[in-house]
C-alpha cells in the first residue's frame, strides 16, 4: 500500500542502460567513451578556434560556435553517466538527479534544433540576398536568434519537468534506457499522464517540426538559386554541401520523431535506446566534420 501511494518526491530508478549483458559492456563502454572523445575534442576545437580566430567573425561562425557548445554539452549530459553505469553495479538515480538530467537534456536538445534552423536561414540569406547579407544577418539579429533558440528551449524544457515532477510512480523503478528520457518514466507512473502526452503533441511538436519546416524551406530556396548557378562545378559543390547539410538534419529529426512522437503505450525500450543513440551521440559527433571541419577558413584557424 504505501509503495502504491509512493510519492514522486521519495522516488529514485535504476537505469537499466544499453544491456544487462556483462560480457558486453566493456566493448560497449571502449566504444562510446571514444565515441564521446571523438564528439568533445571536435566540438571543443571548433568554439576554441571561432572564438580565438579574428578570421571567423562572420555570422555563420557565429552560429555554428554556439551550435557546437551546444553539442559539447549535450553529450556530456548523458554520455558521461552511461559511461559510468557500464562498469558500476550500483546504476541507481534520485528523482531530483533523474529530473536534472531530463531537463538539459531537453532544454539543450531543443537548442540544438533552432540552431540549426538559424544556421539554414543564415545560408539562405548568403545565397539569395548576397547584397543584404551584412543587414539582415547583423550581429543583433543572430544574437536574437541565439537567444530565442536557448530562451525558448528552456521554457520548453521547464514546461516538461514541472508536469513530470507531479507524478507518483508505483511500478517497477527499473528504467530500461541509459539516462532519464521521459517516456520510460512515463510508463512507470500510476498518476495520469495525459496532460503530459497532450503536451508532447502539441506544445513540444512545435518547437521540433516548426524549426524543421523553416530548415526545409530555406533549403528549397537555396536549391532553386543553386540550379541557376551559370558554373557546373559550383552547382556540383553547393548540391555536396547542402545535401550533406539536409542527410544531417533528416537524420537528427527522423530520430527524435521515431522516439518521441508516438504514444506511451507503443514505445518500445530497445528501439527507443537505438535512436536515441544516434541523436544524442552520433549526430553531435559528426556536426563539426558536416558543418565545420570541410570550410577552408576554419581548417586555417585550427
Amino acid at each position: 500500500m504505501d509503495a502504491a501511494n509512493e510519492s514522486s518526491e521519495g522516488a529514485s530508478f535504476t537505469l537499466l542502460g544499453l544491456t544487462t549483458s556483462p560480457g558486453q559492456r566493456w566493448p560497449l563502454f571502449v566504444l562510446f567513451l571514444v565515441l564521446y572523445m571523438v564528439g568533445i575534442l571536435g566540438n571543443g576545437l571548433i568554439v576554441a578556434a571561432i572564438w580565438a580566430s579574428p578570421a571567423l567573425r562572420a555570422p555563420m561562425y557565429f552560429l555554428l560556435a554556439h551550435l557546437s557548445f551546444a553539442d559539447l554539452c549535450f553529450t556530456s549530459v548523458t554520455v558521461p553517466k552511461m559511461l559510468a553505469n557500464l562498469l558500476a553495479h550500483n546504476r541507481s538515480i534520485s528523482l531530483v538527479g533523474c529530473l536534472t538530467q531530463m531537463y538539459f537534456f531537453f532544454a539543450l536538445g531543443v537548442t540544438d534544433s533552432c540552431l540549426l534552423a538559424a544556421m539554414a536561414y543564415d545560408r539562405y540569406v548568403a545565397i539569395r540576398h548576397p547584397l543584404h547579407y551584412a543587414t539582415r544577418m547583423s550581429r543583433v539579429m543572430c544574437t536574437a536568434l541565439v537567444g530565442t533558440a536557448w530562451v525558448v528551449s528552456h521554457i520548453h524544457s521547464l514546461l516538461h519537468i514541472l508536469l513530470m515532477a507531479r507524478l507518483s510512480f508505483c511500478a517497477s523503478h527499473q528504467v530500461p534506457h541509459f539516462f532519464c528520457d521521459h517516456q520510460p518514466p512515463l510508463r512507470l507512473s500510476c498518476s495520469d499522464t495525459c496532460h503530459i502526452q497532450l503536451l508532447i503533441f502539441t506544445e513540444g511538436a512545435a518547437v521540433v517540426v516548426t524549426p524543421f519546416l523553416l530548415i526545409l524551406a530555406s533549403y528549397g530556396a537555396i536549391a532553386a538559386a543553386v540550379l541557376q548557378l551559370p558554373s557546373a562545378s559550383g552547382r556540383l559543390r553547393a548540391v555536396s554541401t547542402c545535401g550533406s547539410h539536409l542527410a544531417m538534419v533528416g537524420f537528427f529529426y527522423g530520430t527524435v520523431v521515431t522516439v518521441y512522437f508516438q504514444p506511451t503505450t507503443r514505445y518500445e525500450a530497445e528501439q527507443g535506446r537505438v535512436a536515441t543513440v544516434m541523436y544524442t551521440v552520433v549526430t553531435p559527433m559528426l556536426n563539426p566534420v558536416i558543418y565545420s571541419l570541410r570550410n577552408r577558413d576554419v581548417q586555417g584557424a585550427l
